[in-house]
């Protein structure tokens, strides 16, 4: 132990090595591996970095906001395509299909592998849909009592 250290008892090396700079010598570039199958299937058998294996709040904050853009996106474009495609009348009487969409985050929830980011999900959607509805719903008794 070294007593100039302040009782430290981790002994640590005078000269760290020095990181390599650049492609290792014997790595292929780009453009080698472009038409070479074997390299994205090498990419693909990766296992996926530390942020989306061990972090704990990665699935539970990927699956809120998907949840929070899957309930804000879905119905407005499913109604723009309506919209474009048929005339009113029709475009409104199939509008209550979008609901069909909801089997996304139920079938998550229902199998294992995904139950966490699909709970996580629903999660999103439902407070979504609570926040807009009674932000909604304070807008218009707002109006009704103050405006009329």
């Amino acid at each position: 132990m070294d007593s100039t250290r302040g009782g430290d008892s981790l002994e640590q090396p005078a000269e760290a090595p020095a990181p390599a700079v650049g492609p290792a010598p014997d790595a292929a570039s780009p453009e080698e591996t472009a038409g070479d199958p074997t390299s994205s299937s090498e990419a693909a058998a990766q296992p996926p970095d530390w942020w989306h294996r061990d972090h704990p709040t990665f699935t539970p904050l990927s699956g809120f906001f998907t949840g929070l853009l899957f309930i804000l996106l879905v119905p407005g474009t499913y109604a723009a395509v309506l919209g474009a495609l048929f005339d009113t009348d029709t475009a409104e009487s199939l509008f209550p299909f979008v609901l069909v969409t909801l089997a996304v985050p139920v079938t998550l929830v229902v199998v294992p592998r995904t139950r966490t980011f699909g709970r996580y999900m629903a999660l999103g959607v439902v407070a979504t849909a609570l926040v807009v509805g009674g932000v909604a719903a304070a807008v218009l008794w707002y109006l009704v009592n103050y405006r009329s």
